[in-house]
């Protein structure tokens, strides 16, 4: 089994490479955000510490969690958001753990893609065989986040300012996909890598 480990900035196209891997490569794709939303349901691991931290005002008719509303109370207040992340992040990285032991089993040939903001320090990312840094020019990031999501500049640039920067995720890159070009472009640097 291959495990392949992907970050970048929001706005990178992250989504993008994943379709490439999943289309052209076959590669079954973990997306932490994914996971983190799967374990928020009513019954799931984060559910009831996330309740009991933040309160009933965060939850639907239907008791299941309103993210749009709990990611308003954690943009603007740190300690709210390292309080959400340390209820998450243990049990997401246990999830995801245990998602790769499953796949080695269950596809021992098979490419394992791997996709997070935040790889490194983990605990999984010491199963990488590589990790793969999106890069992407800002302004084709703003671009894509004003499509994309209708986000304005105000948000954008608060939402780069609080990710890890350029230097950091580039210095524990294995491999650095420049995607700020067309898809051909992107395609092309990924056969060179993967063949």
């Amino acid at each position: 089994m291959k495990i392949i480990g992907i970050t970048g900035g929001v706005g990178s196209g992250k989504s993008e490479i994943l379709n490439i891997l999943k289309n052209d490569y076959q590669a079954k794709v973990i997306q932490s955000d994914h996971v983190a939303h799967e374990l928020m349901v009513p019954g799931a691991k984060s559910y009831d510490a996330i309740v009991q931290a933040f309160g009933n005002e965060i939850l639907n008719e239907d008791q299941t969690i309103n993210r749009p509303i709990l990611g308003e109370i954690v943009f603007h207040d740190e300690k709210k958001l390292s309080l959400l992340n340390s209820i998450t992040h243990k049990n997401v990285d246990e999830e995801i753990l245990s998602r790769i032991d499953q796949f080695g089993k269950e596809e021992p040939e098979g490419l394992l893609v791997i996709e997070s903001a935040l790889l490194v320090g983990a605990g999984y990312e010491k199963r990488f065989d590589q990790l793969w840094y999106i890069y992407t020019r800002e302004e084709v990031r703003y671009e894509r986040l004003k499509a994309s999501r209708g986000y304005s500049d105000e948000k954008i640039k608060q939402m780069i300012e609080k990710q890890q920067k350029e230097e950091e995720f580039k210095s524990m890159a294995s491999n650095i996909i420049d995607n700020s070009g067309d898809l051909e472009d992107t395609k092309a640097q990924i056969i060179k890598i993967l063949g």
